[in-house]
């Protein structure tokens, strides 16, 4: 599985987290002030990068978490049907078939970023 552990107090908003074994992308970080028995807190709001579900973790600063490597491609559209576009991954030449994002619309030859992670692809 392509992720690695971090401690809570190295993540920052915008970056990566594994929440409920769904990579999710950070959207708030807060943390509380150590009580009387114990470390500071964080707080972690997230959003599921391919499920776009919220999540919430709270966990104390110095612990460990997993944080997904989610990695940013380059596709070209090979062609469109309905929702789906098939597309040419740049590096490998690899084609699949990508559902096309609400409010978007692609041509052929047009150039794209998508995200992947264990086989899961979005177009960002």
């Amino acid at each position: 599985m392509p992720r690695e552990q971090k401690q809570v107090r190295e993540l920052q908003e915008g970056s990566y987290v594994m929440m409920d074994d769904s990579p999710c992308k950070i959207r708030g970080y807060s943390t509380a002030k150590p009580g009387k028995h114990g470390s500071a807190k964080a707080r972690i709001e997230g959003r599921g990068v391919f499920d776009d579900r919220k999540r919430s973790l709270s966990q104390p600063v110095d612990a460990k978490v997993w944080v997904p490597i989610v990695e940013r491609k380059q596709g070209q559209v090979v062609s469109v049907s309905g929702d789906d576009a098939q597309v040419m991954d740049l590096d490998t030449y690899e084609t699949f078939t990508m559902r096309v994002p609400e409010d978007e619309s692609f041509s052929p030859d047009e150039t794209i970023e998508y995200l992947e992670y264990e086989g899961q692809r979005k177009i960002v």
